[in-house]
C-alpha cells in the first residue's frame, strides 16, 4: 500500500518575483477579492506591513496581504476600520489555491500574522468578506478563529455586501 506524505509548506516574505504567481492566485478568486495586476499589487505591497507567501515545492501557492491602521490605503473596508480602532491590522486579501485546500495552509498565516500583529501592538486584526453573494468558506474560516461581525456595507453599487469582522488581540 503507497504511503502519502504531506508536503511541506514553508511561510517567507513574498519578492517582486512572486508578483506574477500572486496575481494568478488572486485571479483565480476574484469573485471573493477585487482585481490585481502587477501595478497594482506592487502599490499594496508598497502599502503593506505584511505580504507573505506559502510555497510547497518551490510553488507559491498562497499568500496573505495586511496592511496596518496608518497605511495610505484608499479602500472603503479598510477606512471603515479606521472609525473602530486605534491600532488594527487590515486583511485586505488572503488567498490559497484550491489545488492546496485541506493542508491547512490559510490557518497557518494566520497563526503567523497574528503574532506578527500582537508583537507590533496591534488591537485587532480585521477582515472583512462577502455575505452576497456568499463567501461560506471565509464564514466558516474567520469564525473558527474567532472574528466577529462588527457590521457590513455594500460595495460596488450594490453589487456586493461583505461582513465587516473583527479578532481582538491579546498582547
Amino acid at each position: 500500500m503507497p504511503t502519502s506524505t504531506m508536503p511541506t509548506v514553508t511561510l517567507r516574505d513574498a519578492t517582486p518575483d512572486d508578483y506574477s504567481a500572486i496575481v494568478a492566485l488572486n485571479h483565480a478568486e476574484v469573485a471573493h477579492t477585487s482585481d490585481m495586476d502587477i501595478a497594482r499589487l506592487g502599490v499594496l505591497a508598497q502599502l503593506s506591513v505584511y505580504l507573505k507567501v506559502a510555497v510547497v515545492d518551490e510553488q507559491v501557492v498562497a499568500f496573505l496581504l495586511v496592511m496596518q491602521q496608518d497605511a495610505d490605503y484608499q479602500n472603503d473596508n479598510f477606512l471603515w476600520f479606521q472609525e473602530q480602532f486605534p491600532r488594527y491590522w487590515y486583511i485586505d486579501r488572503i488567498v490559497v489555491d484550491s489545488a492546496f485546500a485541506g493542508l491547512k495552509i490559510g490557518s497557518l498565516l494566520y497563526a503567523d500574522v497574528i503574532k506578527a500583529a500582537q508583537l507590533a501592538g496591534a488591537l485587532a486584526l480585521t477582515c472583512e468578506y462577502n455575505i452576497q453573494p456568499p463567501n461560506l468558506i471565509s464564514a466558516r474560516f474567520h469564525s473558527k478563529w474567532g472574528f466577529e461581525a462588527l457590521g457590513s456595507q455594500w460595495l460596488g453599487g450594490g453589487s456586493k455586501q461583505v461582513s465587516l469582522q473583527a479578532l481582538k488581540l491579546d498582547r
